[in-house]
C-alpha cells in the first residue's frame, strides 16, 4: 500500500526536521514548506496529501491564509501549530476549518500520535458505508448525505457525525466524547462540543433532531427514539 503523504508547514527548519523524523518512523512520506506560499503551490501541485501540519506565524502568508486557500478547495484534515495559546487563537482555528489545534511547546510523540488518530478516524483504508435514517457516511470517500443530498462538513463534525452514528442509542458524556474524538485529553472544554454538534445539527437539518440532547450528561444519537 502507498504510503500517506503528510505536509509540513513551518518556517523553523529545526522543526519541519524533527516533526519529520518522528513521522517517517510511523512510515508516511513526508512534505515540507518554510512558508505558506510554497505551502499553497506544493498542497495543488500533489493533490493526494492526506493530512497537513500548518503553522500560523509564517513569511509570505501567514497559517490563516494558507488554512483558508485549502478550504476553499478541499477538506484535507489540517492540524494548526501555533507558539499562542490564547482562547481567541483557538476559536479562530475551528471556524476556519482547523481539526486540532495545538500550541507550542509540544510532544512530537503526541503530535504524531494525533496525526494517526485523524487519519484513523477519517476512514482512509475503509471501503465501509453507514446508513442510518437517511444520513449515509461513505468512509472512503469521507463524504456524507442526507437523503441523498451531499452536505458539506468540517473534518471535526465528520468525525464527531461518525461517532455518534457509530454509538446509535448510547448517551455519550462530553467527557467521552472529548477523548475519542479530539483524542489525546484535548485540552478544551464542553463548549467546544457543544458548538460543533450546533453546527453540526444544523447541516442535517432535520436530521439534526437525531442528536438528542442528554442533559447534564451530554448526548445521543437516536433516529429511532420519539421527540
Amino acid at each position: 500500500m502507498e504510503k500517506l503523504k503528510i505536509l509540513i508547514v513551518d518556517d523553523e527548519e529545526r522543526m519541519r526536521k524533527l516533526l519529520s523524523d518522528f513521522l517517517k518512523i510511523r512510515d508516511f512520506t513526508v512534505l515540507e514548506a518554510g512558508d505558506g506560499e510554497a505551502a499553497v503551490e506544493l498542497f495543488f501541485e500533489q493533490q493526494d496529501i492526506a493530512l497537513v501540519i500548518l503553522d500560523v506565524m509564517m513569511p509570505r502568508m501567514d497559517g490563516w491564509q494558507v488554512l483558508k486557500a485549502i478550504r476553499e478547495h478541499s477538506r484535507v484534515p489540517v492540524i494548526m501549530l501555533t507558539a499562542r495559546s490564547e482562547e481567541t487563537d483557538e476559536l479562530r482555528g475551528f471556524e476556519y476549518g482547523a481539526d486540532e489545534y495545538i500550541s507550542k511547546p509540544f510532544s512530537p510523540k503526541i503530535l504524531v500520535a494525533r496525526v494517526e488518530a485523524i487519519l484513523r478516524r477519517s476512514g482512509m483504508n475503509a471501503a465501509e458505508k453507514l446508513k442510518l435514517g437517511g444520513i449515509e457516511i461513505d468512509k472512503s470517500a469521507h463524504t456524507v448525505s442526507v437523503e441523498g443530498r451531499d452536505i458539506e462538513l468540517s473534518f471535526k463534525e465528520y468525525e464527531l457525525l461518525l461517532y455518534f452514528v457509530e454509538n446509535k442509542g448510547i448517551a455519550l458524556s462530553r467527557e467521552k466524547i472529548l477523548n475519542n474524538v479530539w483524542n489525546y485529553d484535548y485540552f478544551g472544554d464542553a463548549r467546544t462540543i457543544d458548538t460543533h454538534v450546533k453546527k453540526l445539527r444544523a447541516k442535517l437539518g432535520d436530521k439534526g433532531e437525531y442528536i438528542r440532547t442528554v442533559w447534564g450528561m451530554g448526548y445521543k444519537f437516536d433516529p429511532e427514539e420519539k421527540a
